[in-house]
């Protein structure tokens, strides 16, 4: 009896621990140095429930966020020429704390993407004003270094409102980290750079420097499947979502599919995309009339499948993150300043909202990691 009694003493130990580990970093366009703009939560594993752990003031508009290992890498938004920055974080999980190392000058105005090389020695960035790509290397101890590599562009597209010159949007590396691709929303391209990590100049054009979108659609978010052989591209302007067969460097698209019902047509605006960590689903956010999360299974030759809709029960879910079991998503609305947690059937890939709304003001990112 006394045997069981500790088995189950062990158990319920186990469980705790588990519940103690998961962290969720958000951002916030606060407009105001003085006002907290960078928020870390803990994530019950059990229930799903956030509390809060840490708020840091003294940054303007962090609008994206990653995490890399004890890093977190942030940049600050700001439409002042000049004026944007990426800047560097320790988290410290036994004390909970995030501590500032330095910062960066962005590149261009209005950064708004960070990524992370696999072996923590390099961070790239995307400026969406002012389109630019810019890359840093990365210390030991998370110092940001200067910039060593910056790609500027200039053209625009067909859309007269929205696409009158580049706007980079997003900055990510290939599955096995040897390119990067960067979605240009004002020019209809994803563009390919091959990335040779032992340089010190590592970032030349690819080969196949862009792989051309629909005309007006505007390219924003782009993930690659955890198989590494498909990649898919949310595309803002026309509310649709792009598949592509991925190779060495290069994409081709195999199936394009409206992220929005029937029901809607018009001001999509979708944001963001992510599959879930066993591949069998995709995700993608809805803004505009629809205030969704799209759900799409996804077929064995890399195709997608409607299968239904969320509700993000806010308005303007910018950005939204699945946590590494794919027990969890979490969506982040800006405009009514709330986020929501909702569990994730494995089987059916629909979604279903657990505890209550966490409100944020104006929160614009959020990222989820296991220490």
């Amino acid at each position: 009896m006394k045997k069981i009694y500790l088995i189950l003493i062990l158990f319920f130990i186990c469980i705790n621990t588990n519940a103690q580990d998961t962290y969720v970093f958000f951002g916030s366009f606060n407009h105001d140095k003085t006002s907290d703009g960078i928020y870390v939560y803990q994530l019950d594993t059990i229930r799903g429930t956030l509390s809060k752990t840490i708020t840091v003031k003294g940054f303007l508009n962090p609008s994206f966020l990653t995490v890399s290992g004890k890093q977190v890498f942030v940049c600050t938004e700001s439409k002042t020429p000049n004026a944007g920055s990426v800047c560097s974080f320790e988290f410290q999980p036994h004390n909970k704390s995030l501590i500032f190392i330095n910062s960066q000058k962005s590149g261009g105005e209005n950064p708004v993407y960070l990524s992370v090389h696999k072996n923590g020695k390099w961070l790239i960035n995307g400026n969406y004003t002012q389109s630019s790509v810019s890359l840093y290397p990365i210390s030991e101890n998370g110092t940001i270094n200067q910039m060593v590599q910056k790609f500027d562009f200039s053209e625009g597209s067909i859309n007269t409102e929205r696409q009158t010159r580049s706007h980079i949007h997003a900055t990510v590396f290939s599955p096995n980290f040897d390119y990067i691709f960067t979605t240009d929303l004002g020019a209809d391209k994803i563009r390919g750079f091959k990335f040779e990590n032992d340089k010190s100049i590592p970032l030349q054009i690819a080969e196949q420097p862009f792989t051309k979108t629909t005309l007006g659609s505007g390219p924003r978010h782009f993930t690659f499947h955890p198989n590494g052989k498909f990649a898919y591209c949310v595309e803002e302007l026309s509310g649709t979502v792009n598949a592509y067969k991925y190779e060495d460097g290069k994409l081709e698209s195999i199936q394009r599919i409206n992220t929005h019902s029937e029901k809607y047509k018009v001001n999509f605006e979708s944001s963001d995309v992510h599959p879930s960590p066993d591949g069998r689903f995709l995700y993608v956010a809805n803004r505009g009339e629809e205030n969704n999360i799209a759900i799409f299974s996804i077929l064995p030759d890399g195709k997608l499948k409607t299968i239904g809709y969320q509700s993000t029960l806010g308005k303007h879910p910018r950005t939204f993150a699945i946590d590494e079991t794919g027990k969890f998503l979490i969506v982040t609305n800006v405009v009514t300043g709330n986020v929501f947690v909702f569990k994730r059937n494995s089987e059916t890939g629909l979604l279903k909202r657990i505890g209550k709304s966490l409100k944020i003001k104006n929160v614009s990112c959020v990222q989820i990691k296991k220490y």
